[in-house]
This record gives structure tokens, C-alpha cells and sequence, in this order.
């Protein structure tokens, strides 16, 4: 299926708005000063160039009048010339390669930055909003910061090439410089037509090499799983069909390159013979020297490479135009500041998160007293939770508080809501009405959020807070243990370390280097607002006790200690990775945690063995789960039954102590 192509503006837009932000940014001192340096080296080698094109006239001069003296003095010249201006052209693009490597490396931060910042990842991949973020950030970057460049410099040589050697050839010959003209013209205008399909063809390329790629990455990630189901037929067959169409893609790609091929390849080789058929009459009359042939084919060449760029370069400019396109669309997404994917305030999308300190007596929004109720940790008022993007009612008018020391089993069949509960408690889901209230105690001060002066402030006046990013909840006590933990790239002490002290855990030995490194931007790794402080970074030893408490001190042997790299994901089964989470929750000492199924994988031992130990450390927690062994640990239960989404007028779940009968008989929606 084909797209529909973006226009001129809308390109010329896009490109402004993906290159301009370096130009101005922290770095834009060393970049100007780069490419005046590169800008400067491009005259130069012009220059150079134009002392060429007259060395060459009096070389074949001489070689025509049989001057050995002459042609031996000018060969020397030439030679000279040669030793002189090499290094210039060479000193160029070293300078517009690092120019762009060093342009690529900010942009790599800066959109790294954005796709991070409020959670944008998740909403781009939940929400499906675009194809292959990833490849975005990666290869076009680093092919739009290239082309770009070099595109600037061959405009920016035109120019020069144009103005020195118009005047050569104007002065050889007038008519000439028309036929240049006509020729250049009419060569531009019939590469546009014959290749007005190849920025689209090459738009669909990318996008489809890239999710050919994308499956390749699954089955290794997913490998284990794939070998226990019998799947390699299906995903070879799969993986074949993503090939083939790239395949097809192609196809058509290279038959629209064949077709402008064949009018470029005459094009060029037809202005080698051109400007000497024209001015031969002159020589053949004796009014020029055959140097001056050599001479007006040089700048001819010169001039109409100037004039013909578009025609020379079109399959480079159709693939750059699809990069600026790709890149475009990805920063529109992005949008200023994350805005185009900030939720909509309104009755669909309304769920406010916000903290309040613990102190007895803050000011509310409107400048009333409102008194902190001693013991409560989370307050739920007037809960309806909608999914995203089909707005089906997945719980209707929920009411909830939750004290110190209290814990809450949330459960139900599946498909009722019970992970989305927590998705809106994490402020990953914000679609729906009601308001979720944290309540920052003890030792936690309310962590607020530094916006700069042009940024809109959502803080609420004297203690209490809109949640504005991820890290902010981890500071204000809330944690996340999700079924399956996530695995990062590292060591065994960053798997621990994660996500609490993830500005300490890339300070190793192993990266000294990359610490030194003169890019200062690529070393700062912060994506929210919200800075607050943490517990101190556990000790060596600590972490080793944390691997014993949660009954997993045999790995460090097995995996060398604590600095090993593996893949964990791979080496760890889902039960041991269970186990790491909880050693993670225990070191962070979180006020609150969330836990998604995450004893799902562990036997009835180890499940009592763990919920002890954070019970112990006095964190409250809420659970989703199915099995009935849970009810042990926890002292509510809320049921959720699957809504009405018609309607969504009936209360669909309840709240219970968990002592007062079994989950057959207490919950109301049993089967």
C-alpha cells in the first residue's frame, strides 16, 4: 500500500524543524566555528580548483606546440599543484565527517531525550502511533546529518564553481554558456519527471527494511518461547512475508532508478563530447588554441555539474527526502515539550495523580486549609478508568483508601481491568475521570518537580503535586514490579541497582573512557523535571546480603560476581528474575509498591518467603493475582467484574477485608 507523498512546504518544514534546534543549541559555538572551518576549506579547494582549470589550458598548450621546455615547466606545476591542493580536499571532508558525527551525536541525545521524557516510549509503542522509533534515532539520524551536510557543501561549491567559472566560459565562447543553459534546464526538468516516484518508493523502503529487522530482533528475544511452541515454520513464514515485501518494494525502487538511469548515464556522457563540438569551429578557424578546448570542457563540466544537481543527485535527494520525512514525522509526535502527546483535559481524559506531603496542614488549590490525615497513604475519589484509544469503561466510580500497613489483593477474571488499575496508578493510563492521591510520609519529603520559567507550572500551592514523570513517583516512594521484570544491559550490581540509582550504576572502570569524553551532552542522561533525593547507593556487601534474603546468593558464584555482563533475561529463569525484583524493591525501601502477578512463577515456599520480607519492611503493598494462596498475605480485597461498556452505569467491583470469607464465597462475581 502505497503512501500518499508529503509536499514541498511541508518538507521544507520539516527539515528547518529537525535541523535548525543544534544551530542554537548549548553546542552551537563549537558547530558554527566547525563549519565556518569546513565552509572556509570549500573555497579553498574551489580556488584550488579554478588554478586547475588554467594550469591544464597552458598544459595542453604546451603538449600542442610541441614546447618540451614549456610542457616540462608546466608538468613541475602541475606536480606542485598537486602536493599543495590535495591536502586541502582531503582536510575538507575530514572536517565536514567530523562536522557531522559530532551534529549526529547531539541530535542522538536530544530526540533520545525527548522519546524518553514523560514517558513518550510508552505511548508511541502502546498507542501504535508510529512505525520503528528505533530506526528513526539510529539510522536516520545519522543519514540526515550526513546527506545534510553534504548537500550544504556540494550548494554551497555550486555557488562558488558558478561564479568563477561562468566568467571563464562566458569569456571563451557566449553562445556556449547558453547551451549550457538549455541543456542543464531541460536535463532538470525530465529527472523530476521520470523520478517523482522515488521519494515515496524510498519512504516505504525504510519502513519496510526496518520492520523486517524488527521481527529478526523478536525471535531472538523471544527465542525460548518460539523453540517451546514448535513456532520456526510460522516465523520463518512470517519473517519470509516482511522479506518479500521489502523485496517487492525494492523491485519497484530499482526499475524507477533503472528508468532515470538511462536519461542520466546520456546526460553525462553526452557534456564530455558537447562543449568540445561546439567551440571546435573556433579552433578549426584558428581564433582559439587547443589548450582553450581543454579549458572550456573543464568549466563547462564545472558550470553544468553546478546547473545539474538535481539531475545527477535525484536518487540521493528522493532518499534524503524520505529521511527528512521519516525524521519529521517523528518530531512532530514529539512535538515541544512532549505536547502533542500530553492528555487532553477533558471527559475522557481527566484521571489527575497528584502527591501530598505529610505535613499536618496544607493549603489546597484554592487556598482552604485541607488537614493530612494521619496513616493514609493512597486516597482513589470517583474512579472511572476508560482504555486509551476505545474509551471502554474498565471500572466505574471507584472509591478507595488505602492506610500504612494495609495491603490490598486486587482481582477478578481476566480482561476486567486489574493490570490497567495499575496502569493508572503508575500514570501510564490517564484516560477516564477521578482523582488518585498519594500521600509522601516519614523520612520522604514531597519531591517537587524544577520548571524553567517558560515551562507552565501544574504544581499545586503548599504541598501537593501533579505527577509529571516516572522518576518522580520513584521518589515520592512508589514503586513497580511488573509479571515479567525487566532485565536491563549490564551487570549483575546494575540489575540490582535499577531504576533507583541508574545516574550511578554506568560509573564503572569499564567506561572511564567514555566519561572523559569531550561531548558533554552525550554524558547527561536526566529526562524528567523532578529531582529528589534517594536512598544512599547500597554497598557491595549489602547487595550481596539483598541476593541472600531473597534466596538467590548461588547466581554470584555461578556468574563470577557481582561486575559480570550477561544476557539475564536469557541466563536467569522467570522465577529468578521474580526474585531479583524483590531484591530491587527491597534495597529501594519504597512507602509503596505495585505488584503485577510477580510471584506468578514462584513456588507456594518462596511466594510466603518474600511477601514476609516486605511486609516486615513495613512497605505497603497492592497486588493483582489469581491464586487463592494470596489472600494470606493482604488484608483487603477489591473484585472486579468485566464492565458494561454501553452503559458503565453499574458499579462493577468491591471492596472487602479479606477475613471475612473465601474468594468463592465472599466475591459477588465468582463463577
Amino acid at each position: 500500500m502505497l503512501r500518499a507523498g508529503t509536499d514541498l512546504k511541508t518538507l521544507a518544514r520539516r527539515f528547518w524543524k529537525v535541523a535548525a534546534p543544534y544551530w542554537w543549541s548549548e553546542d552551537k559555538a563549537q558547530a558554527r566555528l566547525q563549519l565556518a572551518g569546513v565552509f572556509a576549506l570549500t573555497l579553498a579547494t574551489t580556488g584550488i580548483s579554478v588554478g586547475f582549470n588554467f594550469l591544464g589550458r597552458d598544459f595542453y598548450n604546451a603538449l600542442a606546440d610541441k614546447d618540451q621546455e614549456q610542457f616540462t615547466k608546466q608538468l613541475l606545476y602541475y606536480l606542485g599543484g598537486f602536493a599543495v591542493g590535495v591536502p586541502f580536499f582531503v582536510l575538507r571532508d575530514y572536517a565536514r565527517e567530523t562536522l557531522s558525527l559530532r551534529w549526529r551525536s547531539w541530535m542522538t541525545s536530544y530526540y533520545m531525550k525527548r522519546y524518553f521524557k514523560n514517558r513518550t516510549f510508552y505511548k508511541i509503542q502502546s498507542q501504535s502511533l508510529i512505525d520503528n522509533p528505533d530506526q528513526r534515532i539510529n539510522d536516520d539520524l545519522s543519514a540526515f546529518t550526513g546527506t545534510a551536510l553534504a548537500f550544504s557543501l556540494t550548494l554551497l561549491n555550486a555557488v562558488v564553481d558558478l561564479v568563477s567559472f561562468s566568467n571563464i566560459l562566458y569569456g571563451i565562447y557566449p553562445p556556449l554558456f547558453v547551451v549550457l543553459i538549455v541543456y542543464s534546464l531541460g536535463g532538470t526538468a525530465i529527472s523530476v519527471f521520470l523520478g517523482k516516484s522515488l521519494v515515496n518508493l524510498n519512504f516505504m523502503q525504510e519502513k519496510k527494511e526496518a520492520d523486517f529487522r524488527y521481527g529478526l530482533v523478536r525471535v531472538r528475544e523471544n527465542a525460548e518461547s518460539i523453540a517451546f511452541y514448535g513456532g520456526e515454520e510460522n516465523e520463518l513464514q512470517l519473517l519470509l512475508d516482511r522479506f518479500r515485501r521489502a523485496y517487492q518494494n525494492l523491485s519497484e525502487l530499482l526499475i524507477a532508478s533503472r528508468n532515470l538511469e538511462f536519461f542520466t548515464n546520456g546526460y553525462r556522457y553526452l557534456i564530455q563530447i558537447l562543449p568540445a563540438a561546439v567551440v571546435a569551429p573556433m579552433f578549426f578557424a584558428g581564433k582559439i588554441e587547443f589548450g582553450v578546448i581543454n579549458q572550456s570542457v573543464s568549466a563547462f563540466n564545472h558550470i553544468l555539474s553546478d546547473f545539474s544537481l538535481i539531475v545527477f543527485q535525484f536518487q540521493s535527494i528522493s532518499a534524503f527526502s524520505a529521511v527528512i520525512d521519516r525524521l519529521g514525522e517523528f518530531d512532530d509526535l514529539l512535538g515541544e515539550n512532549g505536547s502533542s502527546l500530553s492528555p487532553r483535559r477533558d471527559s475522557i481524559d481527566g484521571i489527575n495523580i497528584s502527591f501530598k506531603s505529610g505535613s499536618p496542614s496544607v493549603l489546597s488549590s484554592n487556598g482552604s486549609q485541607m488537614q493530612s490525615e494521619p496513616g493514609i497513604v493512597l486516597e482513589i475519589c470517583d474512579l472511572t478508568l476508560l482504555t486509551p484509544r476505545g474509551g471502554n469503561i474498565l471500572i466505574t466510580d471507584f472509591n478507595m483508601e488505602l492506610k500504612d500497613k494495609d495491603h490490598l489483593l486486587v482481582m477478578g477474571p481476566s480482561g476486567c481491568g486489574k493490570t490497567s488499575l495499575l496502569r493508572a496508578l503508575a500514570g501510564l493510563w490517564t484516560s477516564g475521570t477521578g482523582d488518585i492521591i498519594y500521600h509522601a510520609r516519614d523520612s520522604r519529603q514531597l519531591q517537587t518537580a524544577t520548571l524553567g520559567s517558560n515551562e507552565p507550572s501544574n504544581i499545586k500551592p503548599e504541598g501537593e503535586e501533579l505527577l509529571q514523570s516516572s522518576k518522580q513517583r520513584r521518589d515520592n516512594g512508589i514503586f513497580f514490579v511488573p509479571q515479567r521484570p525487566y532485565m536491563v544491559l549490564g551487570t549483575l550490581r546494575q540489575q540490582l541497582l535499577y531504576p533507583t540509582w541508574t545516574a550511578n550504576i554506568h560509573q564503572s572502570p569499564t567506561n572511564d573512557a567514555q566519561s572523559k569524553a569531550p561531548l558533554s551532552f552525550l554524558s547527561e542522561v536526566s529526562t524528567s523535571d523532578g529531582v529528589g533525593a534517594k536512598p544512599e547507593m547500597p554497598s557491595t556487601d549489602e547487595l550481596i546480603r539483598v541476593l541472600e534474603v531473597v534466596r538467590l546468593g548461588y547466581i554470584l558464584p555461578r556468574f563470577n560476581g557481582m561486575d559480570s555482563v550477561h544476557d539475564w533475561a536469557s541466563v536467569l529463569s522467570l522465577g529468578e528474575q521474580q526474585r531479583l525484583a524483590f531484591a530491587r524493591l527491597l534495597l529501594a525501601k519504597p512507602t509503596l509498591v505495585l505488584l503485577d502477578e510477580s510471584t506468578s512463577a514462584l513456588d507456594d515456599t518462596n511466594e510466603v518467603h518474600l511477601y514476609s520480607q516486605i511486609e516486615a519492611a513495613g512497605i505497603t503493598y497492592i497486588s493483582v493475582g489469581h491464586r487463592k494462596t494470596l489472600h494470606r498475605f493482604h488484608n483487603k480485597v477489591l473484585y472486579i467484574s468485566k464492565s458494561d461498556s454501553a452503559t458503565g452505569s453499574l458499579r462493577n467491583w468491591e471492596l472487602k477485608p479479606t477475613d471475612q470469607k473465601s474468594i468463592e464465597e465472599s466475591s459477588p462475581f465468582a463463577s
